[in-house]
């Protein structure tokens, strides 16, 4: 099984997105109890896990950014550019 591309994670809403990371550190910890309990036989799993959890963290980080950048720099039109406070 391929691993997931980034580029599927941007694909996804917001609440989806929200949604595949909680499944993502659900399924970590189930394959940690495994792990403990000695029933895990795919320890690559861990490392696709960690991974895809570290995808769907960084898109929502960037759509964060995103929003913080785009409600910051809205035009403040009340002060003209050209006029300096002595």
């Amino acid at each position: 099984m391929p691993l997931p591309k980034v580029e599927e994670a941007r694909k996804l809403s917001d609440q989806e997105l929200a949604d595949e990371i909680l499944a993502a550190k659900r399924q970590l910890f189930e394959l940690r109890m495994q792990k403990a309990t000695r029933r895990l036989e795919k320890q690559h799993q861990f490392k696709h896990t960690r991974r895809r959890i570290a995808q769907l963290m960084t898109v929502e980080r960037e759509r964060q950014i995103t929003a913080s950048q785009s409600s910051t720099q809205a035009p403040d039109t009340d002060v003209p550019t050209d006029v300096q406070e002595e």
